[in-house]
């Protein structure tokens, strides 16, 4: 009976060590950081950076992503916890699929601030130009130096100074040419509501307000069209230009108005995205 006891009591202990280990693991799991939906090149999640920074950081790795075809981004998170930096960046990569689908020349900086340590993750196509080392030594010569003094922006700036030097040497596709976006109907929107405000006032004097509304509206819808505005913009675009025009109101007070429905469809900050681009795990991390 004792030995049956002994026998019994053993089992029922293993059996509850592994059920919390399994609840352990689960918790652990279940507390993962979550990896933040990719919008802009820098995502700062700590409000580190001020706007400014932001913005002059956007715009240098936008222009860069135009002119060279690769994406680089900036990830500013409290902590990766209780994930190794270098485990949590590749979730990152692998979620945000940063570089170009068949180049894979994608990069990512990634800062936990709390943690006190940052990561440079290079996709496979610039582990050439940019190896473990020289990742290494981008984080401990040029961005450690600046974080301990507080300069994270400066960090930051420097570090993709470097980057995008050593990039800029590799011979990549060129990036495909993109639209114009200050073009088409949102560039010749100021002409288009110029001629709709002076042919309304016209047409309205001429036919009356209802046949010179329609006219009008008729007439800068298919303007619209022409201008490449599509056939959903144009109308819209006609029939504002009617229903104004039927009131005697096509005049600077609408026009205000119409600008902003034009900027609603061709203006504004552009959405980033990740191009598909593969990750190994080639990079290095550091601290500061």
């Amino acid at each position: 009976m004792t030995a049956k006891f002994k026998s019994g009591f053993f089992e029922a202990s293993f059996f509850a060590w592994c059920l919390l280990l399994v609840l352990f693991t689960g918790s652990v799991h279940a507390e993962l950081v979550a990896i933040p939906a990719i919008k802009n090149r820098v995502t700062d999640l700590t409000q580190t950076l001020s706007p400014d920074q932001q913005n002059q950081l956007e715009a240098k790795l936008t222009q860069f992503e135009q002119q060279k075809g690769s994406q680089i981004a900036i990830l500013i998170v409290p902590t990766t916890q209780p994930e190794d930096i270098a485990q949590y960046a590749i979730r990152v990569v692998d979620e945000w699929k940063i570089g170009r689908e068949k180049q894979d020349d994608g990069l990512l900086i990634l800062v936990a601030k709390n943690d006190r340590k940052m990561r440079i993750e290079v996709g496979y196509g610039l582990e050439g130009p940019i190896p473990d080392l020289t990742a290494k030594r981008i984080i401990s010569e040029v961005m450690a130096p600046k974080f301990r003094q507080g300069d994270y922006y400066g960090g930051l700036n420097d570090a993709t100074d470097v980057v995008m030097r050593l990039i800029d040497g590799e011979q990549l596709p060129a990036p495909a040419q993109s639209q114009n976006k200050g073009g088409g109907i949102s560039g010749m929107l100021p002409l288009l509501l110029i001629g709709g405000l002076v042919l309304g006032g016209i047409l309205r004097g001429m036919f009356g307000s209802f046949f010179g509304g329609a006219l009008t509206g008729g007439a800068i819808g298919a303007l619209a069209w022409i201008l490449g505005g599509g056939l959903l913009l144009a109308i819209i675009f006609g029939i504002v230009a009617f229903f104004v025009t039927m009131m005697g109101a096509f005049g600077l007070g609408q026009l205000g108005g119409l600008g902003g429905m034009g900027g609603s469809y061709g203006g504004g900050r552009d959405i980033f995205s990740g191009g598909g681009g593969g990750f190994g795990g080639g990079g290095a991390s550091g601290d500061w």
